[in-house]
């Protein structure tokens, strides 16, 4: 018997078991690091994690009244479906296009600066590396209650997850500075931190990027030092062999490819120019001016079988992309990072309307200095990003037709302006205006800075390791003879993203906690538990 009068965390394997099993007396919540599920529906190998999980739905039918109005008759239903996943970490390789970039070269220095414990020296203190901010190295799910006390496990302890520690960066920018140079210049981290990490930045590189100045703004053109010439063809297939160069030379198991470089103007989606792979293709083989860098990029990495992330606005997965992407069974995933002022949005606007308060105007104001400001006061740029930010909220509004009208929706406005002065801390102004009981208004004002690549790093990381993991689960439905890969639009990277990239006729899910609980259910049903519901039935 264990007694305790804190958090407590236990160091040694725990099997989640009936609490009669487990005599254990705490009064606070545990952390356990790590168990295995011990169920009949489970079954662990030296190679793989299977479980068979039983999936409760409901069906929906409806019949006319004489009167033409409909009576809704809700059946609920239950499905078996089955999960392997390989318990075989591979070593990863993370290639960032952007690698130069604020986003880069802040990821780079935070993963190696938690690798060798670096700590550096603030005016208020010495300060340990961490991974606040990141949902799989900082984040507990819930597992169970003993005597009343709940355990918590680590995010990544659901399922074998890659250790940042043993990743290994490269990629792409236009621009040729080496990492430590461009961490200098991006102004993020602590003087006494980047002068630590330099050494081992410093050693870092850029490979050279693809750079078509009709896309991006023309305040960019000063940094382009570092790029492939040729035609599209050619940029795509010297990607291609840059990935292989890269897994051959660092031996590194699988890549995974995040664009996270500048925001570029939307494509024009054109029937023969986009609208299918074929014609996807022939517009690159033509070397057709309307085919964007990031889509060739991405057409690289499904040709390679390299998971592709779009971490910008743009539509880069134009339909001809998609079509190649679901063809070969190459994971790719999107759109722009969801990190800040938006990450907000999707919550408190889901609260609002989830309490029956209906808001009415949102209006959300950003001011910011990097690079990222400065290619977004291009207009073509900006709308990219406005069209991303401003979706954000449809799927809430459309949950409560007692709240909205068809047709109905909060008045939405999106401001982005660049101030050279405040660098990488972005300043976000939200005004939220609603309607409540009888007639009353209530408005929420927030002032959010946002250390804006601090914020985007750890999300990179989550997409990349959230990613590799869906590239070693299986699934087999009612439907399914075999075993088979999951869908390869990856609808699991939804909640770190802006815009959700998800297969067609599929719902569209922006509502954060939404976001977060299919993610973290997915995973304990590949372990054979059940969703987190917060019932609590035992306790009734």
């Amino acid at each position: 018997e264990i007694s305790r009068t804190s958090c407590i965390s236990l160091f040694t394997p725990l099997v989640l078991a009936p609490v009669e099993a487990v005599k254990l007396t705490v009064t606070r919540a545990m952390l356990i690091n790590s168990f295995t599920v011990q169920s009949p529906n489970v079954t662990y190998t030296d190679t793989h994690i299977e479980s068979k999980y039983t999936y409760a739905n409901t069906e929906l039918r409806s019949e006319d009244r004489s009167d033409g109005s409909p009576i809704w008759t809700i059946y609920p239903v239950e499905s078996t479906f089955q999960f392997k996943t390989d318990r075989r970490i591979p070593k990863l390789g993370i290639m960032l296009v952007g690698l130069g970039g604020n986003n880069g070269t802040t990821l780079v220095g935070g993963v190696i600066a938690n690798r060798e414990g670096i700590t550096w020296k603030t005016k208020e203190g010495i300060r340990a590396p961490d991974y606040y901010g990141s949902l799989t190295q900082s984040s507990t799910c819930r597992v169970g209650t003993v005597n009343g006390q709940e355990i918590f496990t680590p995010f990544k302890a659901l399922l074998p997850m890659v250790d940042p520690d043993h990743i290994v960066f490269d990629g792409w920018d236009i621009s040729g500075m080496n990492l430590a140079d461009a961490m200098e210049r991006s102004k993020v981290f602590e003087w006494d931190l980047q002068r630590q990490l330099a050494p081992h930045l410093r050693k870092i590189s850029p490979r050279p990027g693809i750079f078509d100045p009709s896309f991006i703004a023309a305040n960019q053109g000063s940094r382009a030092d570092n790029f492939i010439k040729g035609t599209k063809k050619q940029q795509m297939h010297r990607i291609r062999a840059d990935i292989r160069d890269f897994k051959e030379k660092s031996q590194v198991d699988k890549v995974v490819v995040l664009w996270t470089a500048n925001t570029e103007r939307y494509s024009e989606i054109i029937v023969g120019l986009n609208d299918c792979e074929g014609n996807l293709r022939a517009s690159i083989d033509a070397d057709d001016a309307e085919v964007a860098p990031s889509t060739l990029y991405a057409l690289a990495c499904v040709d390679e079988g390299v998971p592709f992330i779009n971490g910008s606005p743009q539509n880069t997965f134009v339909p001809g992309l998609i079509n190649a992407a679901v063809r070969l069974k190459t994971l790719i995933g999107g759109d722009d990072f969801k990190s800040g002022q938006t990450k907000m949005k999707s919550a408190l606007v889901d609260f609002l309307v989830s309490a029956g308060i209906k808001p009415t105007s949102i209006v959300s104001y950003n001011h910011l200095g990097n690079n990222d400001g400065l290619n977004l006061s291009a207009p073509s740029c900006f709308r990219s990003k406005e069209i991303s930010k401003s979706n954000v909220v449809d799927d809430i509004v459309n949950s409560n037709r007692l709240l909205y009208q068809n047709g109905e929706h909060p008045d939405h406005s999106v401001v982005i302006k660049y101030v050279p002065y405040v660098g990488d801390s972005k300043r976000a102004m939200d005004e939220y205006t609603s309607e409540i009981f009888m007639g009353g208004k209530n408005t929420i004002v927030m002032h959010n800075t946002c250390e804006d690549s601090l914020l985007a790093a750890p999300l990179i990381l989550d997409m990349c390791l959230v990613a590799e993991l869906s590239t070693r689960i299986e699934i087999k439905g009612p439907d399914d003879e075999h075993f088979r890969g999951l869908h390869p639009v990856a609808t699991l990277l939804s909640y770190m993203a802006k815009a959700p990239l998800v297969p067609k006729g599929t719902p569209v899910v922006n509502a954060l906690s939404k976001q977060r609980a299919m993610l973290e259910n997915f995973l304990r049903a590949c372990i054979g538990l059940a969703p987190e519901n917060n019932m609590l039935l035992e306790y009734k």
